[in-house]
């Protein structure tokens, strides 16, 4: 493993993957992610400045489809760390293979002459061979180009956070057995977050920041077209000009781009050419995952 001071490792700003904003757009644009000029600029921003980017939005808007964009465009490889209640360092940075380790201990232990050396057989079950890196050790010790995505930091515990900050801060971190590792090549770093809760200052202090709403109805029948473009123009305007007004309403969980996109293919699939009271009606499952949404949906835009 590499090991690097602290303050050496300026030389892993050098390595930019976008030449610049309008290069971040083209890239994004070949793989179905249509960025505008926020997003566009502050991709590139977090990519030329070596620092990560919080991502901030509602549920829904693209925020994770941000990074799996930037990892196709830049053809890195994209490490998630999926958040949750209850996320510890263990699963979040690495933690031994204990069962492997007890069976080298027993196998030590029955050796011909039945004695043992412990403090060999400890240097041993503590190397290489017994991590099990996790996600974020996994992306600091990646050569090759990486983006790491931090999905959905709201949901897990405030002591994670200061697990992050350690490695946002040095993009190193510390294995007592084993010494430091710290990364020879910075990842990409996006963080998300629905603001379910408020995020720490030290945290934000070290990102970048985006807020990601649901797009404008022009950009949204875009984003329709460029991945349903077998999908009739005048029908991608009734889509999305009707999930716009879903969205309106009082819902337990608002259509997501993503939906947006299976309502089209699904559109597609059942051969129709129009949105109408009818369509709208016995589709509306593609887009809304509630009972209760479904009948006030069906309520308040008078279908059926």
């Amino acid at each position: 493993m590499s090991s690097l001071p602290g303050g050496h490792n300026r030389e892993m700003h050098q390595n930019p993957v976008f030449s610049g904003v309008d290069d971040v757009r083209d890239k994004l644009a070949e793989t179905g992610y249509l960025a505008d000029d926020g997003i566009a600029t502050t991709v590139f921003l977090a990519d030329r400045l070596g620092k990560p980017l919080l991502v901030e939005g509602p549920a829904g808007t693209g925020k994770t489809e941000l990074a799996k964009a930037i990892a196709a465009a830049t053809g890195s490889e994209l490490i998630r760390l999926q958040c949750y209640e209850g996320l510890d360092e263990a699963r979040a940075l690495y933690e031994w293979n204990y069962k492997k380790q007890l069976l080298r201990i027993q196998a030590a232990n029955s050796s011909a002459d039945g004695s043992a050396d412990w403090s060999a057989t400890q240097d041993d079950i503590f190397s290489e061979e017994f991590l099990l890196e996790r996600p974020l050790l996994a992306a600091i010790r990646r050569d090759e180009p990486t983006v790491l995505l931090v999905d959905e930091t709201d949901k897990a515990d405030v002591e994670v956070e200061g697990l992050l900050l350690e490695v946002l801060s040095d993009f190193q971190v510390t294995i007592p057995e084993l010494g430091t590792v710290t990364a020879t090549r910075r990842p990409i770093v996006l963080l998300t977050s629905n603001a379910t809760r408020e995020l720490s200052e030290a945290l934000k202090r070290r990102c970048l920041y985006l807020h990601l709403d649901y797009p404008t109805a022009d950009r949204e029948k875009a984003i329709v077209l460029s991945r349903v473009p077998e999908l009739p123009e005048q029908l991608a305007e009734s889509l999305v000009r009707t999930a716009r007004a879903l969205r309106a309403m009082e819902l337990k969980k608002s259509p997501s781009i993503a939906e947006s996109i299976d309502w089209a293919y699904t559109l597609l699939a059942l051969g129709l050419d129009t949105l109408d009271e009818k369509a709208v009606s016995a589709t509306l499952g593609a887009v809304l995952k509630h009972a209760s949404d479904q009948e006030k949906a069906i309520s308040q835009l008078k279908l059926g």
